[in-house]
């Protein structure tokens, strides 16, 4: 499955560039969509890392650096996942052709 995750990850990977690409330069939109992206390859990497590392250990006996690495690898996923909702559902990038790519946190009043 991790496998699987990771391979995934990097198809996802090739339309973000694409919709990252039509983001204007020097907006909000283009920083989040930047940072998103970058952490989301940090998650694929980390995944990737740990699927090497387990490769050859049974499911019930993956321990110690594996297991740290996709925790890691969960917790930022969880951060740009955020940032992904905040450029969809705040920002209206690929979804509002008037979206305001320059709004506010959904964390500020």
């Amino acid at each position: 499955m991790i496998a699987a995750g990771v391979v995934m990850g990097l198809v996802a990977a090739v339309f973000g560039a694409v919709d990252w690409t039509a983001i204007p330069t020097g907006t909000r939109a283009k920083r989040i969509a930047t940072i998103h992206g970058l952490g989301n390859v940090v998650v694929v990497a980390l995944f990737a890392a740990a699927w090497l590392l387990r490769y050859d250990d049974p499911p019930d006996g993956a321990a110690g650096l594996p297991i740290v690495l996709q925790v890691i690898g969960l917790l930022t996923a969880l951060g740009t996942s955020w940032l992904g909702g905040e450029l969809v559902n705040k920002l209206g990038v690929g979804v509002d052709p008037d979206a305001n790519l320059n709004a506010r946190s959904s964390l500020s009043k």
